[in-house]
C-alpha cells in the first residue's frame, strides 16, 4: 500500500533517523546525565558509529528488608495505570516497592500522578519533566518506561547507563535497528536487568508448550498461527484531548518529539500517537507482540528471516495507522507463522502451533496436544493443565524481584528484538508493497 503522506522534513519516518538520534547515547550517558538536566532535547551529537559500553555509575543495590524504590516515566494511561497497580501490589505485600518520583513533559499530568502516589503511599514523591533529572539520583533502583515508544531505545540507553535496572513498555523500540542496539547495549552491562513489557510471557501455557516441544513432543514444529483481534463503534486509541495539554509551560512539545524530530503541534498527535505511522507501528507494536512473543519463546526463541504483510483502513478511515493487518512471517529452522490483528473485527484466529506429529492448542488457559491423524497410533492426545494468574502484575512483580535478586528476568531484551523484526518489517511491507528480509548473522534488514 503506497504511503498516503509526504514524509517530515525534520522527522522522517525510515529507520536512519532513528539510529542517527541515539549514536553516542552510552557516551551521552556515561559523560554524566546530571549535565543534560533541564535541557529541552538532549539530543547526542556527532555520526560515530553506535559502540556500547559498560555503565560506569555504580547500581545503588537494594538493602535486606529495603523497598525497591522505582521512578515511572510517562505518566499518560499506561504509565499510571502502572503507578496504581504497583502501589496495590505493595498494599496486598505482592511486592516491597515504591514509587518515588514520576516523570512526564506535560506537567499537569506529572503533578496529577505525583499527588495520587503521594497520597496513598504516605510518603514524598518527586515529579520531573525531563528523564536525565530522575536518573541523576542515585536513591533510585528501577525505572518503569511508559512513554511514547519513539523514546524507548534512548531512555532504556539511558536508564542502564545510569545504573538503573529497566521495565520499557511494549512494542520495545520504534525499528529493528534500534532493537538489535540494544541487545549489544544489555550484552556490554550484563549485570543490569531489562525487562520487556510483554505480560503474556508469565503464561504457565507458552513454558509448558516450550517444555513439550523441545522434548520432541510434537515432532518437527512447522506452522503456527496467532492474532489480537477487537473492535469498537467509534475507533481504536480514541483517548481524550485535554485542552490544558498544550505547548508551553505545561507542555514541553519539542522535547515530547524528541527523536523522531520536532513536527507542527497536533493535538491529536499528542494524545492518539498510536493511530498514526510517524510516532507509532499501531496494531502490530500495540497489540501483536503480546502474541507473538510468547509464541516465538515456545517455539525456542527463532530469528524471523521473511515477513510479508498486508493491511487496510477498512472501517476507521480517519486512523493514519491501518485497522487490519495480516502477517506472513518465515522463521529459521524452516517453520512459518501466520499473525493476524484487527481492530475493526474481534474473531481472531485459533492460537495454534503445528508440528509433523501433532499439534499444540493454546487457546486457553491450558495446553492441549492432538496428535496427527498419521500418528495417532503412536502419540496419546494429552492435556496439560496450567494455573490462572494475573499476567500483567506478575510481570511487574518478576521484575522488581529480579531487581533485588539479580536473577534473570522473563521478558528480556533479546527475545523482544526478535520480535521487532516482525513488527518493524510487517510495518513496512504495508506501506511499500514489498517483502523484507532479516539476516540473524549481520542482523540487517534489506527489501526483497
Amino acid at each position: 500500500m503506497t504511503d498516503p503522506r509526504p514524509a517530515r522534513d525534520a522527522a522522517p519516518s525510515v529507520p536512519p533517523n532513528r539510529r542517527d538520534f541515539l549514536t553516542g547515547a552510552a557516551t551521552l550517558a556515561g559523560a554524566g546525565l546530571a549535565s543534560c538536566i533541564g535541557t529541552p532535547a538532549a539530543k547526542p551529537q556527532g555520526a560515530a558509529a553506535r559502540t556500547a559500553t559498560r555503565h560506569t555509575t555504580p547500581r545503588t543495590p537494594v538493602e535486606e528488608g529495603q523497598p525497591v524504590r522505582i521512578a515511572v516515566i510517562g505518566t499518560g494511561g499506561m504509565g499510571t495505570g502502572h503507578c496504581k497497580s504497583l502501589v496495590g501490589m505493595a498494599k496486598a505485600g505482592a511486592i516491597n516497592a515504591q514509587v518515588v518520583a514520576v516523570c512526564d513533559v506535560c506537567a499537569p499530568r506529572a503533578e496529577s500522578a505525583r499527588s495520587w502516589l503521594a497520597k496513598e503511599q504516605g510518603i514524598e514523591v518527586d515529579a520531573y519533566r525531563y528523564h536525565e533529572e530522575v536518573l541523576a539520583r542515585e536513591d533510585i533502583h528501577g525505572v518503569l518506561i511508559a512513554s511514547p515508544e519513539h523514546w524507548h531505545a534512548q531512555m532504556v540507553t539511558d536508564t542502564i547507563m545510569a545504573g538503573k535496572d529497566v521495565y520499557v513498555e511494549k512494542p520495545m523500540t520504534l525499528s529493528v535497528e534500534d532493537a538489535v542496539w540494544l541487545i549489544d547495549v544489555m550484552d556490554a552491562n550484563d549485570d543490569m536487568i531489562c525487562q520487556v513489557g510483554t505480560q503474556y510471557m508469565m503464561l504457565p501455557k507458552y513454558g509448558e508448550a516450550r517444555r513439550i516441544i523441545a522434548e520432541g513432543g510434537i515432532g518437527k514444529p512447522t506452522y503456527s498461527q496467532t492474532s489480537y483481534c477487537r473492535n469498537s463503534k467509534g475507533g481504536e486509541w480514541l483517548y481524550k484531548m485535554d485542552p490544558a495539554w498544550v505547548p508551553g509551560e505545561a507542555l514541553d512539545w519539542e522535547r515530547w518529539c524528541g527523536p523522531a524530530g520536532v513536527a507542527e503541534w497536533d493535538p491529536a498527535v499528542y494524545a492518539r500517537w498510536r493511530r498514526y505511522k510517524d510516532w507509532s507501528t499501531g496494531i502490530i507494536g500495540d497489540l501483536l507482540v503480546h502474541q507473538t512473543t510468547p509464541m516465538l519463546y515456545a517455539l525456542g526463541e527463532p530469528w524471523p528471516t521473511r515477513i510479508t504483510a498486508t493491511g487496510g483502513h477498512y472501517v476507521d478511515k480517519e486512523m493514519e495507522n491501518h485497522d487490519q493487518v495480516n502477517i506472513n512471517m518465515e522463521l529459521e529452522d524452516d517453520q512459518v507463522m501466520s499473525i493476524v490483528g484487527s481492530t475493526c473485527n474481534e474473531q481472531g484466529l485459533e492460537t495454534l502451533i503445528r508440528g509433523h506429529e501433532a499439534n499444540l492448542f493454546l487457546g486457553g488457559r491450558d495446553v492441549v496436544l492432538r496428535p496427527e491423524r498419521v500418528f495417532a497410533d503412536d502419540i496419546d492426545p494429552e492435556t496439560f493443565a496450567c494455573a490462572a494468574m494475573d499476567p500483567q502484575n506478575e510481570l511487574r512483580r518478576d521484575w522488581v524481584e529480579s531487581i533485588r535478586t539479580r536473577e534473570a528476568n522473563r521478558s528480556p531484551v533479546e527475545l523482544a528484538a526478535k520480535v521487532m523484526v516482525m513488527v518493524d518489517l510487517a510495518t513496512r511491507s504495508m506501506w511499500d508493497g514489498k517483502a523484507w528480509a532479516f539476516d540473524p548473522e549481520t542482523r540487517t534488514a534489506h527489501a526483497l
